[in-house]
């Protein structure tokens, strides 16, 4: 009886909008996974049905961490964010180990014998928390010069970290996306902002000739000219030509002529929206977009209900992860953006992508679930 008393205490306390929206998302996700790999390019590649019990198992487990999460109070570990930073610190040189293990030409991901862990990926659940902790201990003083290079050297940190470890620079550029938003929640003044974006700007002779890589420059000159490059611009052709071609319904789901023929590689995982595209149309992209839109909108929620700014800047934090790697994937499929490798939230195909994407809304959760009530609000 005590058993089924917690279970109804917590269904009545959680955010249930969170989870049911992200349940809605990845079994939308694991159709398209299906349909996506259906013809495999060879007989070494992963089946659907194995895919499906990959994902569907990742979903469960991620459902577990909601939880788990959830009922995790991070108040009463928010003065110790700065042994977090270093434990994230060593989660990511862990890639120097012998569990380091490459794949598609990269090493982030680490080798866990029965499964693979991408330390980038959990990586930013720490980052968001240290990030949340130590923006409240800078408090009023955030827009002042001793107060932002502290948080500016924490984010610097971190990235570095990420890049030096697996040379991930879309994963890097996320934790400064995340950093930005969060600053800007906690009222960092606008000149800051402004004063950043112009250093950003004035900064990319020096990056595009001395930081970036060749095929870092070749992805982003073959989307005004793919004549540079035409084995570097098919992923962003074909994925185009994919969606384009779904009109406005679609061709049916596993009856998509460019999914089904595996043109467009890696379909699965960064181009899941070209399957969308492609099979269920213009209304199939919507739907994501929209399921998406819902889910950000309510962190964003969750953070003006928050009880405290630490709380408000977890669920912000959290939002500006959604928010920023929803839209910057889509980017990518349009051929607005180069390849960065970045998933769809809940959507593609990933075992450490969907059990982060759940741990952080069950981060958002445990902070809707503390909140004040609404008559103490006023």
């Amino acid at each position: 009886m005590d058993l089924f008393k917690s279970v109804a205490h917590y269904l009545k306390n959680t955010d249930l909008y969170l989870a049911v929206i992200a349940f809605i998302c990845s079994g939308y996700g694991m159709a398209l996974i299906y349909s996506a790999t259906l013809n495999p390019v060879s007989i070494k590649d992963d089946g659907s049905t194995k895919n499906l019990y990959v994902q569907g198992a990742a979903i469960l487990i991620g459902f577990g961490a909601f939880v788990l999460m959830s009922l995790i109070d991070l108040e009463g570990l928010r003065n110790r964010w700065k042994n977090f930073v270093v434990v994230n610190i060593c989660l990511q040189l862990l890639l120097f180990t012998p569990l380091g293990m490459e794949v598609n030409g990269q090493r982030a991901w680490l080798n866990l014998g029965v499964t693979s862990l991408q330390p980038g990926e959990l990586g930013k659940l720490i980052f968001i928390f240290t990030m949340a902790a130590h923006i409240s201990e800078v408090g009023e003083y955030i827009s002042e010069l001793r107060g932002l290079a502290v948080i500016a050297l924490h984010t610097l940190i971190m990235m570095a970290a990420v890049v030096v470890s697996s040379g991930d620079s879309g994963m890097a550029i996320q934790y400064f996306m995340i950093a930005v938003i969060m600053l800007f929640a906690a009222g960092l003044s606008l000149k800051w902002i402004a004063l950043g974006a112009g250093v950003a700007v004035a900064s990319v002779p020096v990056l595009w000739n001395f930081v970036l890589k060749k095929y870092q420059i070749t992805r982003i000159l073959v989307l005004f000219d793919p004549s540079i490059d035409p084995q570097a611009a098919l992923q962003t052709t074909y994925g185009k030509i994919a969606i384009g071609s779904g009109q406005l319904t679609g061709q049916g789901l596993t009856h998509g002529t460019m999914t089904q023929l595996q043109y467009v590689p890696e379909n699965q995982t960064d181009y899941i929206f070209s399957v969308a595209g492609e099979e269920l149309g213009f209304l199939g992209c919507m739907a994501i977009i929209l399921l998406l839109s819902l889910l950000i909108a309510r962190l964003f929620y969750v953070s003006y209900r928050a009880s405290t700014p630490f709380s408000s800047l977890l669920a912000v934090g959290v939002a500006g992860m959604f928010l920023f790697q929803t839209f910057m994937n889509i980017f990518m499929n349009v051929g607005l953006l180069p390849v960065m490798g970045l998933t769809l939230p809940f959507f593609s195909y990933g075992g450490t992508s969907v059990l982060t994407m759940f741990a952080a809304l069950g981060i958002a959760a445990g902070v809707r679930m503390r909140e004040k009530p609404s008559w103490l609000q006023h």
